[in-house]
């Protein structure tokens, strides 16, 4: 466990601080009661899923082992958050219980006048499942400055190509308890809802931005690295307007997961996704490899592979491999369109209008606690030579 500290949200962070070097925990969450004694709260899941409270330091940075109480004990109990609001201290987590005559993860809450206990538990919100409302479980109480309540979370259960989904929702106060989502049938436990007035009023409603042409002096927030990147291997300015991606050797050759320079997006589940890149060719080297990908658990991914100064469009899933026809344009155009279910195929152009489809379809798929992932890489097997310039990044959805 690490901590770090900063006056400001957006830094700069102090440098991680090792806490406690241990295995078979997770789900830690600090804790500070209104006299300043800090706590963390965390899941010994090597042992039965125990819940802990520890006390710390006031700085957060030493915890007092000796302090150390279970607090709870479930299956699968985890998620955990503390709160102190108007007088009671309130201990949320999620765990798996059987609603509907199945198990699935559901959201509790514990509530006591003291912090040690005694507890009285109570569940938050049904649960029924992925085809229904797909889980929300882990999240927490935000409030804003109006004085309203929400429920961040994700949609736990994922299974699907798009990851776990970040959603927001209502939360009301009855008997000083809080219930997330609507209560429909008046049982006092909430129900997902899948939509709502935004909170903060005065401001449109906004979508991530996914479009790129790359005249800003930054990457946008819509913009991941698979890996940190090899610094001084990518740029903005070497090319003003363009992305300019070194190619690098990976990590261990042959393996796509270990490419340093793949940048990628999030992509959307909607009945029609169409990604578009533009990249310029000439700067490329023998034995380098350049292109549009899908990858999670697997990988997919068409491109340009240079050899002895011939390069071939390239089409690779998971290791199998489809070889197309040479390019001998500097410009390419690749493309990746995707159904509502997920299936993708690719089409490249060598002059930004025609397209003609190339490899198989490709599922895309979940895995690693997320979904998929769309991404542009460069690299070389067998040097650190040549580079693509990316023009623009177009998604259509």
């Amino acid at each position: 466990m690490f901590m770090s500290t900063a006056s400001d949200p957006a830094g700069p962070w102090e440098p991680l601080h090792h806490v406690w070097n241990v295995a078979g925990w997770d789900d830690c969450c600090p804790f500070w009661d209104d006299d300043g004694q800090g706590y963390l709260v965390a899941t010994h899941f090597a042992d039965n899923y125990q819940i802990h409270l520890f006390k710390s330091s006031e700085d957060g940075k030493q915890l007092s082992h000796d302090s150390a109480k279970v607090i709870h004990q479930y299956k699968g109990s985890e998620a955990n958050k503390l709160y102190n609001i108007n007088g009671f201290y309130y201990f949320f987590h999620s765990e798996v219980r059987n609603e509907g005559g199945m198990d699935v993860r559901v959201v509790m809450m514990l509530r006591s006048k003291h912090l040690y206990g005694p507890y009285e538990e109570k569940e938050l919100i049904h649960t029924h499942g992925m085809d229904a409302d797909r889980e929300p479980n882990q999240g927490g109480l935000v409030q804003t400055v109006s004085g309203e309540w929400y429920f961040v979370s994700h949609q736990g259960t994922g299974g699907h190509y798009e990851g776990r989904t970040l959603h927001l929702l209502p939360v009301t106060w009855v008997d000083e308890w809080p219930i997330i989502g609507n209560d429909t049938d008046g049982d006092g436990i909430g129900e997902m809802v899948w939509g709502g007035k935004k909170p903060i009023d005065g401001y449109p409603a906004t979508v991530l931005a996914t479009n790129d042409d790359f005249e800003d002096a930054a990457l946008g927030p819509q913009w991941e690295w698979n890996h940190q990147p090899k610094a001084g291997k990518w740029s903005l300015t070497e090319r003003p307007g363009y992305l300019r991606l070194y190619a690098c050797r990976p990590v261990e050759k042959d393996n796509f997961f270990k490419i340093c320079n793949t940048i990628t997006q999030r992509p959307f589940r909607t009945v029609h996704n169409a990604v578009t890149v533009k990249i310029d060719i000439s700067g490329m080297a023998d034995d380098q490899e350049a292109g549009l990908c899908h990858f999670v658990q697997t990988y997919c991914m068409m491109g340009v592979h240079q050899k002895e100064g011939i390069r071939v469009l390239k089409y690779n899933h998971t290791g199998t491999i489809e070889w197309g026809p040479q390019i001998t344009v500097p410009t390419l155009w690749l493309r990746s369109i995707w159904n509502l279910n997920g299936i993708n195929r690719f089409e490249y152009s060598i002059d930004g209008m025609h397209f003609t489809g190339f490899g198989e379809a490709y599922s895309l798929g979940w895995g690693n606690y997320r979904g998929d992932r769309i991404g542009i890489y460069s690299f070389n097997q067998e040097s650190e030579q040549g580079h693509i310039d990316v023009d623009q990044f177009s998604y259509e959805f």
